[in-house]
């Protein structure tokens, strides 16, 4: 039997982006970014928060039938989804700011779609890395106090940290499944890195997440880079209904191209995982909650529409959810 490490595992331990475009850029570039390309090129500006649309959550209490499935959006990377007749959140964040602490980190520009408070029973959360606008430990610890019962799942490195905040965890390496009720979950490739302090980088594992119901199944892409993986997932895990994929912290794209895809990389992905078959219903994430790089907040839908207009796939499946707002998919596939 062979024990050659799988390609995203560092001989030291670890993790990294098995593909010749994941390579991430150093520190140095990082200050080249904050201190020098900011001061040379005037940031375009954003617009009014009051600009973004929020509607009133319309997910089913307390779970919805099994054959349906809901989707709700919280904001950035959160959604509430009702599959399989379990009720499951992604990367949960309902804090302030995304940061080590409350008084500092990028503040967040719209309330949450959802108030904490009316969260139906929590089933499954799914978390795709340890960032801090993904991994909020406030949020974690009112989860585990207030929804004991709900089983988390992460990727490798993070369990111990889960359940030190009080979680029922397990972690996965991408390609790994696990079954909890009539769904089965499994972890997907993804193009990022993880830290939380500037000692920890990649020491933890990120991912996607495909959710299998019975009758219909969800792509969960996490945070991610464009990557070559796509089309793989789809083969494995598809074909999928709905497709939750980033589309924002994308400039100044020299920078972020490894970790961030575009909106034009995000529709590109979404027929990835679709093959030669039907693409899926594109919910765009990963915008408008939290200003974490140059682009205006408002821009990245704007450039996804144009981009899934361009690829001339059918309108009414591209769901650009306003914060809270909640799309629904009836009966077997």
């Amino acid at each position: 039997m062979s024990s050659a490490l799988p390609a995203h595992h560092r001989p030291n331990g670890g993790f990294r982006n098995p593909w010749g475009n994941g390579q991430l850029h150093g520190f140095a570039a990082f200050i080249k970014w904050r201190l020098f390309d900011r001061a040379t090129v005037p940031l375009r500006p954003d617009p009014d928060p009051s600009v973004f649309s929020r509607a009133a959550p319309a997910f089913a209490r307390p779970r919805a039938a099994a054959e349906r499935v809901t989707v709700t959006w919280v904001g950035h990377a959160t959604f509430l989804l009702q599959a399989g007749g379990l009720n499951i959140l992604t990367d949960p964040m309902w804090s302030e700011r995304a940061g080590p602490v409350q008084f500092a980190g990028p503040r967040r520009v719209v309330p949450p779609g959802i108030a904490f408070e009316d969260l139906p029973p929590i089933d499954i959360v799914l978390q795709s890395h340890n960032h801090y606008d993904h991994l909020d430990a406030g949020t974690v610890r009112r989860l585990a106090a207030e929804h004991p019962d709900a089983q988390w799942l992460a990727p490798l490195g993070l369990e111990r940290w889960l359940a030190r905040h009080g979680t029922r965890a397990r972690e996965l390496d991408w390609w790994s499944a696990a079954r909890i009720g009539g769904l089965a979950l499994t972890a997907t490739p993804a193009q990022h890195f993880s830290a939380r302090s500037p000692f920890d980088r990649d020491r933890t594992l990120w991912c996607g997440w495909s959710i299998a119901a019975p009758s219909r199944r969800i792509f969960f892409a996490g945070d991610t880079g464009y990557h070559p993986e796509f089309p793989e997932i789809g083969r494995r895990l598809g074909p999928f209904d709905l497709a939750l994929v980033p589309i924002g912290a994308y400039d100044p794209r020299w920078f972020m191209r490894p970790v961030h895809m575009d909106p034009e990389e995000a529709v590109r992905a979404v027929t990835d995982l679709a093959g030669d078959g039907a693409a899926p219903a594109m919910v765009p994430m990963h915008w408008g909650t939290f200003k974490l790089t140059d682009e205006p907040l408002d821009e990245p839908p704007r450039r996804a529409s144009a981009a899934w207009t361009a690829a001339s796939l059918p309108a009414a499946r591209f769901w650009l959810l306003a914060h809270g707002d909640t799309r629904s998919i009836e009966g077997a596939r």
